[in-house]
């Protein structure tokens, strides 16, 4: 099963079973079926959102800073500059 068709499964698994408590064919006390089943989308969209921007401020928080990969590239622009002044071109 490739990863398309294992997120088309899990979504039509999670859709269906919402759409089945929002219809109430799975009896649920009336609070509950009242004030919690029509949010849920809301909350679910809301909660991928903050978990989303934990993630990015992890990767942030974590990210590693390479000196080694700042001299290569400096070392790079260096001979691209190099190149260009040879051919005639003004990079300053």
């Amino acid at each position: 099963m490739t990863r398309a068709q294992q997120t088309i499964s899990i979504a039509l698994l999670v859709s269906s079973l919402y759409l089945s408590l929002y219809l109430e064919l799975i009896p649920l006390p009336d609070a509950v079926q009242k004030d919690i089943v029509p949010v849920l989308p809301f909350w679910a969209l809301v909660s991928f959102g903050a978990w989303l921007l934990f993630r990015l401020g992890w990767g942030m928080l974590t990210f590693r800073d390479t000196p080694e990969a700042y001299a290569e590239l400096m070392d790079e622009i260096k001979l691209a500059k190099a190149d260009l002044r040879a051919k005639g071109v003004d990079v300053d």
